[in-house]
């Protein structure tokens, strides 16, 4: 399928379902260097993470509009609050998912549409078994990020499941300068795989 074709793909899937609530669950995060990455998995972080949320939310929008009820979640990260080396493009990405919900969730709400953005910290996947090896501080099961998230719709733009992730969002983006924040992600990051 090429890259123009999702939003017709996502349209003609969608058309006939009148959907409640819609999750955007999908994420590429390639580990190292941006120097050591090639164009094309670069691009692909861009597809999944920036171009994938955006359609997203663009198809199932309108009929939720026009229903004047809904609800759209996306799902972002704690590295999408600053720079995180190591996993830089990936950082990049969720920030703009951030920033898209925040938008999305002023937009809509008058027309009876909920946004939330879950900035989920490290969460047990076999992802990110694969890649960290350890739990990091904070790490949570799926279903506690899922059931956090969705208990969040209707409170506003942003949500960050867990209470240590919670602390760690307001230290490192309201009590440290960026640069001592993005020295400790990188700290946080070195050891990925």
């Amino acid at each position: 399928m090429a890259r123009s074709d999702l939003p017709d793909v996502l349209a003609a899937l969608t058309a006939d379902l009148e959907i409640g609530v819609g999750v955007y669950n999908a994420a590429y995060a390639p580990v190292g260097d941006l120097a050591g990455r090639s164009v094309e998995e670069l691009l692909r972080v861009v597809d999944v993470n920036v171009r994938g949320p955006l359609i997203f939310a663009r198809t199932l929008a309108p009929q939720m509009i026009a229903r004047g009820c809904g609800g759209i979640v996306l799902m972002s990260s704690l590295a999408g609050w600053q720079g995180a080396p190591r996993i830089t493009t990936y950082a990049a990405s969720k920030a703009f998912n951030i920033v898209l919900a925040e938008g999305l969730w002023s937009e809509l709400k008058p027309h009876g549409v909920d946004v939330v953005v879950s900035s989920a910290g490290a969460i047990r996947t076999p992802g990110y078994a694969k890649a960290a090896g350890k739990d990091a501080p904070g790490t949570l099961d799926t279903n506690v990020v899922a059931e956090t998230t969705l208990d969040a719709l209707g409170c506003g733009p942003v949500v960050v499941p867990g209470t240590v992730n919670r602390i760690a969002r307001f230290v490192l983006g309201r009590m440290l300068p960026r640069r001592t924040a993005i020295n400790i992600f990188a700290r946080s990051t070195k050891d990925l795989a």
